[in-house]
């Protein structure tokens, strides 16, 4: 064997080796048959042990079964368990078990989803799905989806095809261009606008100070009579679910009326976009449809695999023409080419797991999951409202629930303490002014007791500080 090809054997070895995939599989197996069970945040021995990674890079080839003992052993046990039943902390879904076990196909695939003669799976699964995604939502028939990491990326997708479609009604071609010079694009949002989206108008040079903020009622919903007036220099950015209280923009009152004046309107719906997904539910996002776009994450409130991000748009060519460069070797043919709908030219192919969550799910199964996270934060609220010491704060119309103590140094306490105990994981935030406890219902593996569980510990916490134990 010449000695430049000792590494390539050696791997080609551990590439058919059935023992080292059979000890990962053992490995993840293990872990679910623990996850719903353990803390949900790791232990202090567990996040002292993280220090065996801070070694050396290794001058020479190791074994392969070796460094991965390795990272179960210290990696494992330091994991946040989100994907379990009592994991409220911030808004991140569970993972439905089809689309875990289609992932990990999908790894062994290690597909590149940019262009049909990369992937003729990826393409073909991205216009399979973006058929069922533009019916679920009853989205306009002309819509295209692009599948991206997250609504991040897709808020700053959809700002991009905006300022193309604006400036290009306006003959300024900004791909060509550049914003350099270019006629001036209005941004109208609420105060209370996600950061992922501040950061997207950011990213789309479109600049945080040009905004034009509107007031928001006691439910963080943009006030429909303080909204200035609109024109054809316009992108107007609503929210379907606040990211604290969980409440949706009045769609009905603004996106056609929006649209009509010439306004590009953007909904931003990381988590509550599922809503419209929905029967009972459904409401909620009514008159959305009027919209341009849409952002919506899968790997929240649909529980697909992380990262899962879906751009929807009903203007291919201005999302395209924002998004795309074309190069001599890429072939423009009748196929699909999911690079074409997304920042992103190399990609995993992320829309494996995100067909196999829906196909196995359903139209009736999407709606049963959406609605039971509703459900359970309703009892989450009935519960800790029934507790005296706690006041839910927010009208719970999805599923997000806010609380509060009676003062602002007994609601940080009760937080950590919570977090601390690891029985259940919440986080904290700002709101009206006043901290409070953010609970996010988001994973379809939570029960009625882990909730009745999640509530004694609040309980027990605040006893605890009554008895002037903290």
């Amino acid at each position: 064997m010449e000695k430049d090809n000792v590494l390539q054997q050696k791997m080609f070895s551990e590439m058919h080796d059935s023992e080292l995939f059979r000890k990962a599989e053992s490995f993840g197996q293990n872990y679910l048959d623990n996850v719903f069970d353990r803390g949900v945040f790791p232990t202090e021995e567990a996040l002292n042990e993280l220090n065996k990674f801070n070694e050396n890079l290794p001058e020479k080839s190791g074994d392969a079964i070796e460094t991965l003992d390795f990272l179960n052993t210290y990696g494992a046990p330091a994991t946040m368990a989100q994907i379990g039943g009592r994991y409220f902390g911030f808004v991140h879904g569970g993972i439905v078990p089809v689309s875990l076990a289609a992932k990990n196909l999908a790894t062994f695939w290690d597909q590149n989803a940019s262009i049909y003669q990369s992937s003729p799976i990826s393409s073909t699964l991205e216009s399979v799905v973006q058929k069922w995604l533009v019916d679920l939502f009853s989205l306009p028939s002309e819509t295209v989806v692009g599948f991206v990491s997250g609504t991040s990326m897709a808020n700053f997708s959809a700002l991009a095809a905006a300022r193309y479609r604006i400036l290009k009604n306006l003959n300024w071609d900004v791909t060509k261009k550049g914003l350099l010079n270019s006629p001036k694009i209005r941004v109208v949002t609420c105060k209370q606008a996600h950061s992922s989206m501040l950061q997207a108008i950011s990213l789309a040079g479109l600049g945080t100070e040009n905004i034009e903020w509107v007031d928001v009622d006691d439910e963080g919903r943009i006030l429909v009579d303080q909204i200035p007036e609109l024109d054809n220099t316009t992108i107007l950015s609503l929210q379907a679910g606040n990211v604290n209280s969980g409440a949706f923009d009045d769609f009905a009152s603004i996106c056609k009326k929006a649209k009509s004046e010439g306004a590009w309107v953007h909904v931003d719906g990381a988590f509550g976009l599922w809503a419209g997904a929905t029967r009972q539910l459904k409401h909620l996002t009514f008159g959305y449809e009027h919209a341009n776009s849409w952002a919506v994450d899968a790997h929240k409130t649909l529980n697909a695999p992380y990262d899962s991000g879906i751009l929807f748009c009903n203007d291919e060519e201005a999302l395209i023409a924002a998004l795309h460069i074309n190069a001599p070797y890429i072939p423009n043919d009748s196929e699909r080419n999911g690079m074409y709908y997304a920042p992103e030219m190399s990609r995993r192919s992320r829309v494996i797991e995100l067909w196999a969550t829906l196909r196995y799910l359903g139209r009736e199964g999407v709606d049963e999951l959406v609605y039971s996270l509703h459900k359970k934060s309703l009892l989450f609220a009935e519960l800790l409202n029934s507790e005296e010491g706690f006041q839910v704060q927010n009208e719970v119309v999805f599923n997000q629930v806010l609380i509060q103590c009676e003062t602002d140094e007994i609601t940080d306490k009760v937080i950590k303490e919570i977090q601390k105990m690891r029985e259940c994981w919440v986080g904290g935030s700002i709101w009206n002014g006043r901290k409070v406890i953010r609970i996010s219902v988001c994973s379809w593996a939570t029960t009625d007791e882990d909730i009745h569980r999640s509530v004694k510990s609040f309980r027990n916490v605040l006893k605890k500080f009554k008895n002037n134990l903290l």
